[in-house]
């Protein structure tokens, strides 16, 4: 991993013409914010340009970028936001693609926003991996990179090395995402907090929900999931989950789909995972205790619900968060994987 001068994780943004202003702010914003919990900045974020100097945007103004491709030589990410002028005839050759290669090769982990998905895949870091891009242009990717396993549907996809985001504000979790995977749950949510966004959205959840507001007196799940987060460490059902919604079983189930993108169940242990993880990295308590606290009863069911969702046990995780703690492990350690299951 490159880092700055001062021992940060430096990222470089590569800025082309067309650049979408929001998708070059929010990796500034949200890498930007990220502090240690003595109040250290985690990261360096710096632009970069095909040369230093001008970039228009895809707005009425420009941007300076203070580097060239060279700023890629010492970065540990690379991010490269959309330019839709460019991105869906982007050619394979020439000093983008072969920059970014070079930065991949050097072991940069490389992460696009939107349909600057085209740029990575041009430059073949995506052949033979799973990715993303808007929607709106999932037809057009599979025409040219038939080699791509698209997925159309989800926010992000983490290939561990490589990462791809649909749309603009899919960049927004895409980022938050990869400070989780750096610097934990806790980090990651404190950055969501002062940025005023969702804490953490999974990258499998739907790109855009068929129904995400409720007409006018219409019931929404809504009250029900804010419910359910008041008592994870309870045995909820199903049935008591609809009878808070004032819905039968049937109706709730496919409501909640319509809203929230996955099913209850689905959506409940995610909920619990991330409760463990916040338990693992904040406090001290056994992991008993946090799989209690969390809703998953006991010690085996929290691990394999882990084990699931990152790829490591409840000791591993708090050992690589929060450091090695006192007591007795419950598994060999190991380091938590690049890519989060689906």
């Amino acid at each position: 991993m490159s880092v700055s001068a001062g021992g940060r994780h430096r990222v470089a943004v590569l800025v082309r013409d067309g650049v979408l202003p929001m998708e070059l702010g929010l990796v500034h914003q949200l890498f930007g914010r990220a502090r240690s919990a003595a109040g250290t900045p985690l990261y360096e974020v710096v632009s970069c340009g095909v040369a230093a100097g001008k970039v228009r945007t895809d707005a009425d103004f420009e941007v300076h970028v203070p580097a060239g491709l060279a700023a890629l030589r010492d970065a540990a990410t690379v991010v490269v936001p959309a330019s839709h002028e460019l991105d869906e005839r982007c050619p394979g050759a020439g000093p983008v693609p072969a920059a970014l290669v070079a930065a991949h090769r050097r072991g940069a982990r490389v992460a696009s926003i939107c349909t600057g998905a085209f740029v990575l895949a041009a430059a073949g870091l995506l052949e033979g991996r799973r990715a993303t891009t808007h929607w709106l242009s999932a037809d057009r990717f599979t025409a040219m990179f038939p080699s791509v396993a698209l997925d159309p549907a989800v926010l992000y996809a983490d290939e561990g090395d490589v990462l791809t985001s649909a749309g603009e504000a899919a960049g927004i979790d895409l980022c938050l995402h990869m400070i989780r995977r750096d610097h934990g749950a806790a980090v990651a949510g404190d950055v969501a907090r002062r940025t005023v966004v969702p804490p953490h959205r999974e990258g499998g959840q739907a790109q855009f929900i068929a129904r995400p507001v409720a007409a006018p007196r219409e019931a929404t799940t809504g009250p029900a999931r804010a419910w359910a987060l008041e008592r994870l460490h309870e045995p909820l059902t199903l049935a008591e989950l609809a009878a808070r919604a004032s819905m039968s079983v049937r109706t709730f189930t496919r409501r909640f789909r319509q809203e929230a993108g996955v099913s209850p169940a689905v959506w409940l242990a995610r909920q619990r995972v991330e409760r463990a993880r916040q338990l693992l990295e904040e406090t001290d308590l056994p992991v008993e205790r946090v799989a209690e606290r969390s809703g998953f009863g006991t010690a085996a069911s929290l691990r394999a619900h882990l084990q699931a969702a990152v790829g490591v046990s409840p000791s591993a995780y708090r050992a690589t968060f929060r450091g090695p703690q006192d007591g007795p492990q419950d598994g060999p350690q190991e380091g938590v994987r690049a890519g989060a299951a689906r």
